[in-house]
């Protein structure tokens, strides 16, 4: 049977693309960074996907090429890569396009890169000299932690780097996940990934507030008065709390979802497909609520994390995790009974080695229903009886790690036709050493000799809209009051509703003081009982946006990470909101700022929405050893769409798994009883 032209490559039609590509340089090393699936071109996917919902599909039926987009290193006699990227037809075993990228750019990194840099560390008689300069307590071993270099400085040569972050691991409890960031070196030595030889290591100011950003402060014992902080169990000095009680989570008759061909999921009213790709982790598409069709597709586009201490060097510490990293390749394998609970289907990816040999990613995307909470609910005051009705959700989730942090991604579906993005950030907030009995205007003391600097986390989800179909219009909309008058507002209490459409691509910002919030409709349908155009809303979160000074490199290669919302017209392949290639970028390039730039016409037509929100991490000691997570959300919410609550036929059912303490009876909250 075809496979469905979104379903993940398999193994084998990566192994066949891999082929293709080798056989095209035989006389050369090719060194693999990524095979993936090269999504068809949106007008042929419409297609297949209009006689899919029809279902007027047949085996005879056109259908879009399985391509795989594949990023690699060619390697010649001088030994230094040489960036290609090129798309598979896998049916056919042919090339059909191929770019060289040009050294201005710099592909996204690869975890083997981050394990030649400890390798390199390891063997440098100079990473070897700075460290011999400081006292290491017996018992102690040093620990070097891969980070990608940051946004080139303007002095910088254009060559490819990496950096090391140091700390020392206590090893005395023999357990090897005891905690080391507890004990932060001021050191970081820089590789030159070509030629695999530290070129320079980078020593760090341990000052306080007060302090020169260039003064190298601290002395030999550099660690001796940090202290040992814990986080796995079986090493926190009191154990575990022991009063809590087992909270289970129970689905005696399965699950209400179901699940085909791997990527095709239906649950109550809605209809979407999955997939999985190494950059953006977790995607949805062709996403339906009762045949009727919503979005086209939904990701996770980008997020930077860029660091506030002005010290150099870390001015250049910024990590873009989806474009320097890829999220789907720093996706963890999901424990069951842990990171998802109740009856859960779990999803697995497909990655390259450096030889192009494909590797499973099991259970990186788990799907799971939970309880939300009241969905709807009325008492009619004049008989006691109460209608109540549970918000089910069905999650699709995955979990990134990326060195110290962990973001916690998920795409909730409920029964009132919504759709909600939620982030979690957690794991262990960055820091550095610092001089004991000093505080810093650069973050926050969290452990003692470890300063947890201030930072921010900036999001960006891409919206892909159809709106019972995909010419659809944004609307702006706000809340404005009314000045007493006359005429119209007599007695002050009048506010109106300003719509605005939106015509060009164009950026906008959360306004809360005015309720902005933004409505994308489809003009063409009309919704019977309201008059109005069938549509989604959503209110960006009013997060902070990106601090960094407008002329900083932070900032210029981040410029999506300057407003709270972007309209663009689609266009094939522009997925990227930080664009193409983050590793090393001085300035944002076919981003989402450069596709706003081209002033398209997106008033009843293909549009894309970008959401921008984040996090301004001034760290607590609360952070510390590992954070309690943060929540941000993006609802997604019908708006005129249906013609009544779309929840109100969910069942009002009691569950009997529920007792009250110290009772076994209670009166049905579902039933005909009277308060």
């Amino acid at each position: 049977m075809a496979r469905h032209p979104l379903e993940i490559l398999s193994v084998e039609e990566t192994a066949r693309a891999r082929d293709v590509i080798l056989g095209l340089h035989p006389d050369k090393v090719v060194d693999f960074r990524e095979i993936f699936l090269k999504e068809p071109a949106k007008v042929e996917l419409k297609r297949f996907l209009h006689l899919e919902h029809s279902a007027r599909l047949s085996p005879t039926s056109p259908r879009p090429a399985r391509l795989a987009k594949c990023q690699y290193d060619v390697i010649g006699t001088d030994k230094i890569p040489e960036y290609h990227e090129s798309w598979v037809d896998v049916e056919n075993g042919r090339r059909v396009h191929h770019e060289i990228i040009g050294k201005q750019h710099h592909a996204a990194l690869t975890l083997s890169e981050f394990d030649t840099l400890v390798d390199v560390c390891k063997a440098s008689p100079e990473f070897q000299k700075a460290v011999a300069e400081f006292n290491i307590p017996e018992g102690f071993e040093v620990v070097v932690e891969p980070w990608p270099y940051g946004g080139l400085d303007l002095e910088d040569e254009n060559r490819r780097y990496f950096q090391g972050l140091i700390f020392a691991q206590d090893t005395r409890s023999g357990n090897p996940d005891s905690n080391f960031y507890a004990y932060p070196f001021p050191l970081i030595p820089i590789m030159d990934a070509h030629n695999r030889e530290i070129i320079r290591i980078d020593r760090l100011a341990t000052g306080g507030k007060g302090d020169s950003i260039t003064g190298k402060t601290h002395n030999k014992a550099v660690i001796d008065h940090c202290t040992t902080s814990e986080y796995v169990p079986e090493l926190l000095p009191n154990g575990t709390r022991k009063d809590l009680k087992a909270l289970n989570v129970v689905q005696p008759d399965g699950p209400s979802f179901k699940v085909s061909n791997e990527s095709l999921v239906e649950w109550q009213k809605w209809r979407f497909r999955v997939s999985f790709n190494p950059r953006e982790g977790a995607v949805l598409h062709d996403v339906h609520y009762d045949g009727r069709s919503v979005l086209y597709r939904m990701s996770i586009s980008e997020m930077t994390v860029p660091y506030a201490d002005a010290r150099p060097p870390f001015q250049r510490k910024q990590a873009f995790d989806f474009g320097d990293g890829g999220a789907g390749n720093c996706a963890n394998n999901l424990a069951l009974g842990c990171d998802c609970l109740g009856v859960i289907k779990y999803f697995d990816g497909v990655i390259v080695e450096a030889d192009g040999e494909a590797k499973v990613l099991p259970n990186v995307i788990c799907l799971h229903e939970q309880d939300n909470g009241i969905g709807w609910k009325h008492t009619n005051w004049r008989t006691g009886r109460a209608v109540v009705v549970r918000s089910r959700e069905l999650v699709v989730q995955f979990i990134i790690t990326l060195a110290n942090y962990e973001y916690v991604f998920a795409y909730k579906l409920d029964q009132a036709g919504g759709i909600t993005l939620e982030v979690r950030a957690t794991g262990i907030v960055s820091v550095v050493n610092i001089d004991p009995g000093k505080t810093s205007d650069y973050g926050n003391v969290v452990n003692p000799g470890a300063l947890a600097q201030n930072h921010q986390h900036i999001f960006c989800a891409r919206i892909d809209p159809a709106i019972d179909g995909h010419e659809n219009t944004v609307i702006q909309e706000e809340s404005h009051s009314v000045p007493m008058n006359p005429t119209t507002n007599p007695r002050g209490n009048f506010y109106e509703v300003r719509q605005t459409p939106i015509k060009q691509s164009t950026w906008a910002d959360a306004a809360p003081q005015h309720n902005r919030i933004f409505k994308i409709v489809n003009p063409s349908k009309t919704n019977r009982i309201s008059g109005k155009p069938v549509g989604y809303k959503f209110t960006p979160p009013a997060t902070q946006l990106l601090l960094a000074d407008p002329n900083s490199v932070q900032s210029q290669r981040a410029a999506f990470a300057q407003h709270h919302v972007w309209v663009s017209k689609y266009k094939d392949d522009e997925l990227y909101a930080g664009g193409r290639f983050t590793m090393q970028s001085r300035k944002e390039v076919d981003g989402v700022a450069d596709a706003v730039a081209r002033n398209d016409d997106v008033e009843n037509n293909d549009v894309v929405v970008w959401s921008v929100f984040g996090l301004t991490h001034n760290p607590r000691v609360e952070d510390w050893p590992v954070m309690p997570a943060d929540i941000f959300q993006v609802m997604i919410r019908p708006a005129d769409f249906f013609e009544a609550n779309p929840s109100i036929d969910v069942p009002s059912n009691k569950n009997l798994s529920s007792i009250e303490v110290q009772k076994s009876e209670k009166a049905s909250c579902c039933g005909m009883q009277k308060l």
